[in-house]
């Protein structure tokens, strides 16, 4: 758990951080400008619905995939031609 408050650590997290909010931001912008050309209030809405739900499952399939990537401890994932 020491490793965990290391400046290395600190540092990098913080990077981390700054990546998700630019990044969290320029997707906002950029469906923002996508949602503008569609029809008002029905299209709109459903569009920004629809944006939401498949922006929260596919951060949570990522977010598994992750886990059960860093579980694996070592362990070969995938091989190819028995190498």
């Amino acid at each position: 758990m020491e490793h965990l408050f290391t400046s290395e650590s600190i540092i990098s997290f913080f990077i981390l951080v700054v990546l998700e909010i630019v990044l969290g931001i320029d997707n906002v912008i950029f469906v923002s400008i996508i949602m503008n050309r569609l029809e008002k209030n029905k299209d709109q809405k459903k569009a920004r619905r629809m944006w939401m739900i498949t922006g929260i499952i596919s951060r949570s399939l990522l977010l598994m995939g992750l886990r059960w990537l860093l579980s694996q401890k070592g362990k070969a994932v995938f091989t190819i031609f028995n190498k």
